[in-house]
């Protein structure tokens, strides 16, 4: 397939993935700073364009890897449906639900996709939590605390865009491990920078609970922090990475009646493996749980999560 990727960003992560992909043949990059594009040029041999429209005009283009700010995603992912042009976009994938009606809108309207990159589900820690939880290996999914810890490093992830920004990974994945779960409750709270909040939010679906934890204000030199708990029936999940500089060291330990033991992930590129997956969707023609309305459902869920605690 090919693709045009928007944005010398994040975008140039992605290309620099593409390329390592078989089902990906030309990549051509757009962005405004001509350096930067030189150096994917030089360095990953794409085609580069200052110029977004050549790539929509493309004919041989397939996909539009869509890498610039939120805030354009609903314009640009609309102007590429239109063009007959599959989309692989990066989260949050709008910023309301005037824009993600008119994105699921355009969907409907074109006949072509938009997939986006929830990647959590490719994360090797959270896809165990999942497939434990579809086949029953410790019983029934009793109560889940998930946790996002960073420094000031993102900009703005105060009350407003926290939910939106943040936390909406983990409303990915309560989203794919809740059939539409009830939001319980939710609070946040500024650090003296208001740029920077915490904010937890608790979800219900029958007699399973859930709760996120979300936090941008961590003490500077505090390392970037995943992980959860998951309480089963008849066992318990703990889930722990910190990015600590050029390494990370992600530890799941499984308590049962048998004890405690580490549990081995694989290796894997939860990135790659979201961008890979999308591409064979495209591809063939398959459902995935990518999909643009899955994305909207968290969307929701991270916009009534600042809802309720402005109310507050």
């Amino acid at each position: 397939m090919n693709i045009g990727v928007l944005g010398t960003g994040f975008g140039a992560y992605h290309a620099s993935l593409l390329k390592n992909m078989d089902l990906s043949s030309r990549v051509v990059v757009f962005g405004r700073n001509l350096t930067k594009l030189a150096q994917l040029e030089q360095e990953l041999k794409v085609e580069i364009t200052r110029d977004m429209e050549e790539i929509f005009r493309d004919p041989d283009i397939d996909v539009i890897d869509l890498c610039l700010p939120s805030s354009l995603h609903c314009e640009i992912a609309v102007k590429a449906l239109q063009y007959g042009k599959h989309v692989f976009c990066e989260t949050p994938v709008c910023c309301s639900m005037e824009e993600a009606a008119a994105m699921l809108d355009a969907e409907r309207r074109y006949g072509k996709r938009v997939l986006v990159n929830r990647f959590i589900h490719f994360d090797p820690a959270y896809a165990y939590l999942l497939e434990s939880c579809l086949k029953g290996t410790y019983g029934k999914l009793l109560s889940l605390t998930l946790k996002r810890e960073t420094p000031p490093l993102w900009g703005d992830l105060g009350l407003n865009t926290n939910p939106v920004n943040l936390m909406i990974h983990e409303l990915d994945f309560i989203n794919g491990i809740m059939d539409s779960p009830e939001l319980i409750y939710a609070w946040g709270t500024e650090y003296k920078d208001a740029r920077q909040s915490l904010v937890r939010a608790a979800f219900r679906r029958e007699s399973t609970f859930a709760e996120i934890v979300s936090s941008s204000g961590m003490p500077d030199g505090y390392p970037f922090t995943v992980g959860y708990e998951a309480y089963f029936e008849s066992g318990k999940l703990v889930f722990h990475e910190s990015d600590c500089g050029d390494r990370s060291d992600p530890v799941l330990m499984e308590i049962t009646a048998s004890g405690e033991r580490r549990l081995v992930l694989e290796e894997a590129n939860p990135y790659a493996a979201s961008l890979e997956h999308a591409l064979q969707c495209f591809r063939q023609g398959t459902d995935s749980f990518l999909s643009l309305d899955r994305a909207v459902k968290s969307l929701e869920a991270a916009i009534e999560i600042r809802r309720k605690i402005k109310q507050k």
